[in-house]
């Protein structure tokens, strides 16, 4: 057992009004430089959409993340590699990688020629301020944008070619967009700083790391090359490429920030107190066979990765591969583990692409109950797990989302989410039957005690609640990584020369 500390998150749908906040906290602090005016580290998607960049999610086109080998060789099993590349596809096209998104999947950045509005002779028409290409400096028309599907708009176009619709009928996919039955979602997005980031496997210059005492995945700007093989090889899209400077670029995690014992400044902005973040200790001799299981079984295999911070084994295997006392402690009281392991409520997006993500998220419950009978909309009060079946977001879209097509692993997590619901609403409201409550509570597994945590931990949370954040013993920096150019880009997991102190 290694046991490693990586820093991860959680993200509460149910929470999130899709105000942006987040997206310009960021970008006002990390992108707001020539080179990086279409980069959005967190960006807020709509779905049903086609997020940012255009179908990211689609890996027929973009070749990102990993597959198993048994896929082109059947005598290869159990084993993994990238899509986009390999060693021998990795030299050939090290000038050309086919199957980078193009500034059309995502967009033109522009701004507007506002002298004009100012230096225009006096006449009877009102001047306009004409938008200007930021790349080229030249007038442009205005097509596309980093949120351009918000709220469903043009769902014609963007809702409607959902990658995520794939397994849906048409009938399915027809009554998204029925009045009575339109629903949508956000889905805020930043670097999952996987355990097993394709980025990392996929650079050639090794410019990109993991570092060894929190896990954030990092770009060393003067390593990197600009080859943009790492763009290519992230499922997420996460990582971008600088015109300007000639190299790549990505999330963070403000780490400057978390440093100092500060939250990311998305965290720190969040409206509506959705994030989640805090340290959880995992076994990292797991990483190769748990990202290399057959699809059904990557959620609750990467669950077990993640190990009890309070088991005396794990404390003592941790302590003698030179983990602080402070980062345990951390650990112990870290939210994120309370609600992925704990409670298992939070799912990762798409496991399927095998990086392992550390960015989890609990999906929306609303609006699954209500549905239109004889033009009237009701709720059905007696069969409240039954009425997942008559969800106005089918299951397996959800599932195609989180689970990687498992729509057990949804349908417990919702079962979850409306137990604790119906408890507090017997407890407040008093209209339902404590007997019926009682059996959904069996059902589930859940506790009276652990309904109360978890609607605490979720509607009532402190600052303090919500970010646990390990100290980073700087100290031990250098001796804690280790040499980052040993992570296997064959396999992408693990270090190859173990150090004698690390995480």
């Amino acid at each position: 057992m290694d046991v490693r500390a990586q820093v991860s998150m959680m993200f509460h749908l149910d929470k999130c009004i899709g105000c942006h906040t987040c997206s310009v906290a960021c970008k006002n602090i990390w992108t707001d430089r020539e080179g990086t005016e279409y980069m959005w580290w967190n960006n807020v998607e709509t779905k049903p959409g086609t997020g940012y960049p255009t179908k990211w999610e689609d890996q027929e086109k973009y070749k990102g993340g990993w597959k198993l080998k048994s896929e082109d060789s059947p005598e290869d099993k159990d084993k993994i590699k990238l899509r986009a590349s390999d060693k021998g596809r990795g030299f050939a096209n090290l000038f050309h990688q086919p199957n980078l998104p193009t500034i059309d999947d995502y967009y033109e950045p522009w701004t507007y020629k506002y002298n004009d509005l100012f230096d225009s002779p006096a006449g009877d028409d009102q001047p306009t301020a004409r938008p200007i290409s930021l790349i080229t400096g030249e007038p442009m028309d205005i097509e596309a944008g980093p949120n351009w599907d918000d709220d469903m708009g043009g769902s014609t176009v963007y809702a409607a070619n959902d990658p995520d619709f794939a397994d849906l009928t048409m009938a399915e996919k027809k009554a998204f967009f029925e009045m009575e039955r339109m629903v949508f979602f956000y889905l805020p997005r930043i670097c999952n700083h996987c355990l097993n980031p394709g980025c990392v496997a996929a650079c050639p210059s090794g410019a990109l790391h993991k570092r060894g005492e929190d896990g954030i995945v990092l770009v060393n700007q003067n390593v990197c090359r600009g080859w943009r093989h790492c763009v290519a090889a992230c499922p997420y899209k996460k990582v971008y490429y600088n015109w300007k400077s000639g190299k790549s670029e990505k999330c963070i995690l403000c780490f400057p920030r978390l440093e100092t014992g500060q939250a990311p400044a998305c965290f720190h902005s969040c409206v509506g107190r959705i994030r989640y973040l805090g340290v959880v200790l995992y076994d990292a001799d797991l990483i190769e066979s748990t990202a290399s299981a057959p699809e059904d079984e990557l959620v609750d295999l990467q669950r077990e990765m993640i190990l009890d911070p309070s088991d005396p084994d794990v404390i003592a295997q941790a302590k003698r591969g030179g983990m602080h006392d402070s980062v345990i402690d951390a650990a112990q009281k870290s939210p994120v583990y309370r609600f992925v392991k704990e409670w298992e409520l939070a799912l990762p997006l798409h496991p399927e692409f095998r990086t392992l993500p550390m960015l989890f998220y609990i999906p929306p419950l609303l609006p699954v109950l209500g549905r239109l009978e004889n033009g009237t909309y009701t709720i059905d009060e007696k069969d409240y797990f039954g009425s997942l079946d008559k969800a106005r977001v089918p299951m397996k879209y959800m599932a195609r989302l989180f689970t990687a097509g498992n729509e057990e692993h949804v349908r417990k997590t919702y079962e979850k989410l409306l137990a604790v619901r119906m408890h507090k609403r017997v407890e407040q409201v008093g209209d339902l039957n404590q007997d019926d409550v009682d059996g959904m509570l069996k059902a589930t597994g859940l506790t009276v005690e652990m309904c109360e945590e978890i609607y605490r931990l979720t509607s009532l949370p402190t600052f303090e609640e919500r970010f646990v954040i390990p100290p980073m013993h700087r100290e031990y920096a250098t001796e804690l990584m280790g040499d980052p150019y040993t992570f296997k880009a064959e396999t992408g997991v693990g270090f190859a020369n173990k150090p004698k102190r690390g995480l």
